[in-house]
C-alpha cells in the first residue's frame, strides 16, 4: 500500500526547489522529496521545516533542494535519478510510497546516501530508514476524545490502510475506551493522504452521525474547518503540524512531527563522514514527536492527565500498547502487563477488539 498518494503531477523538466544560489564544489547538498505541497500545513509542510532547520544548522556549508507534490511510482524514481545526477550527497525521501524508488535508485548511485521515511526496505548500504512513534500521540488524544465527547461517539479519518495508520487507530480506541466504556469509534478511510475536500466529505459524515470528537491521519487542516463550523460541538485535533491557527477550538491539542533533530543530524555526519545506514523510530522520549500546547477548552482535570500520560510514554514507564489487549475477533494478541513488540506494531494489520467495520484491503 502506498504511503503517500497525491493526484497532482510533478513535471521533472520545470526542475528542483533550490534553496541559494549554486552551491561550491565543498558544499553538502541536501535534497528532499515530498508527496504534497509544503503549504499543506501538515505532512509536507512539518517536513519542510526540517529542511529549514538544516539551512539553519549549518548556513553556507549545506545547499538544499526539494521538489513537492512527487506522485509515488515511476514519477518518484525519476525524480531520485535526476536528484542524483545534479549532485545531491543525501536525499530524503519522505513518503511511504517512494520505499521501492528509493531501493532502486540507491542501488545505481552507490555514493549518494538515501533516507526514507517510514518504509522497512533497505537494500543498499546507502539506505537508511526513518520512523516516528506515531502511536504515543494518538493514546494521549484517545485519553482526550473519551473524557470529553457527549455523544460517546468518536471518529478518525484514516488515509491508507498500512500498519502506521491501523496502529493508531487502535491506540487512539483503547485509551478512549479505557477512560469511557460507552465510547464507540466511527472508522472513515478517505484513500488519499492529501485531499481536502475528501477529508472534508468525510468529517461531515462523522458529524452527521453524532460524532463530537474526530482525529484524522490526513495532511489538511478541512476536517478542523469543518469542526470548526459546528460551533465548538465539535472538537479535534492538529495533525502533523501544530494547527494552531484552529486554537483553542476546534483543535484542542495536536500531534506535531519534529523532524528537524534528525535532519540536522543525519546532514552532519553527511559533512563529517560518519553517516551510516540505520533503522530509526523515535517518539515523545527525543522529542520527535510532540504533544502541542493542550488549550484550555480541556478541562483541567483531562489536560492534567493527558499531560502525565505523555511523561510516563517519556520516560518509559508507560507503553501504550500494554495488555491484557484481545485482536478485533477476541483472541488474545497481548496478555496481562505485557507490552507490544516492535515488530507487532510495524506489521499491524488488525483492529483490537471493541472496533467495528473492516480494514479494507
Amino acid at each position: 500500500m502506498k504511503r503517500r498518494h497525491l493526484l497532482a503531477t510533478a513535471a521533472l523538466g520545470l526542475g528542483l526547489a533550490f534553496g541559494g544560489a549554486a552551491a561550491a564544489q565543498d558544499k553538502t547538498k541536501a535534497c528532499f522529496v515530498y508527496v504534497g505541497p509544503i503549504g499543506d500545513l501538515g505532512w509536507s509542510y512539518q517536513h519542510h521545516q526540517g529542511l529549514l532547520a538544516v539551512q539553519e544548522a549549518y548556513g553556507d556549508k549545506v545547499e538544499t533542494a526539494y521538489q513537492e507534490s512527487v506522485p509515488e511510482g515511476a514519477d518518484a524514481e525519476r525524480v531520485l535519478t535526476q536528484m542524483a545526477l545534479s549532485g545531491c550527497d543525501i536525499i530524503f525521501t519522505t513518503s511511504f510510497g517512494y520505499m521501492d524508488a528509493t531501493n532502486a535508485v540507491a542501488k545505481k548511485f552507490p555514493n549518494v546516501k538515501f533516507e526514507h521515511a517510514t518504509g522497512f526496505k533497505r537494500e543498499a548500504p546507502n539506505v537508511s530508514i526513518y520512523n516516528a512513534r506515531f502511536y504515543e500521540g494518538r493514546a494521549i488524544q484517545g485519553h482526550i476524545a473519551g473524557k470529553m465527547t457527549k455523544t460517546n461517539k468518536i471518529g478518525y479519518i484514516g488515509s491508507f490502510p498500512i500498519p502506521e495508520v491501523i496502529m493508531g487507530i487502535n491506540a487512539y480506541y483503547l485509551h478512549a475506551k479505557k477512560v469511557n466504556p460507552a465510547v464507540e469509534l466511527t472508522v472513515v478511510w478517505a484513500m488519499t493522504w492529501f485531499d481536502p475536500a475528501k477529508e472534508a466529505d468525510a468529517a461531515k459524515a462523522m458529524i452527521e452521525q453524532g460524532v463530537d470528537v474526530i482525529a484524522s491521519h490526513t495532511d489538511s487542516t478541512a476536517p478542523l474547518a469543518e469542526a470548526a463550523k459546528t460551533g465548538g460541538k465539535v472538537i479535534g485535533f492538529g495533525q502533523a503540524s501544530d494547527m494552531a491557527e484552529y486554537k483553542p477550538s476546534p483543535r484542542v491539542t495536536s500531534i506535531i512531527d519534529n523532524w528537524a533533530p534528525y535532519y540536522v543530524k543525519r546532514v552532519g555526519q553527511v559533512m563529517d563522514g560518519t553517516w551510516e545506514s540505520i533503522d530509526s523510530w523515535e517518539g515523545i522520549a527525543s522529542g520527535e514527536v510532540e504533544l502541542g500546547e493542550i488549550t484550555d477548552a480541556v478541562p483541567a482535570d483531562v489536560k492534567a492527565e493527558a499531560e502525565a500520560m505523555r511523561d510516563a510514554i517519556a520516560a518509559g514507564t508507560y507503553h501504550p500498547f500494554t495488555g491484557p489487549i484481545n485482536k478485533q475477533d477476541g483472541s488474545v494478541w497481548l496478555a496481562e502487563g505485557a507490552t507490544a513488540p516492535d515488530g507487532d506494531l510495524l506489521g499491524m494489520g488488525f483492529y483490537v477488539e471493541g472496533i467495528t467495520g473492516d480494514i479494507p484491503k
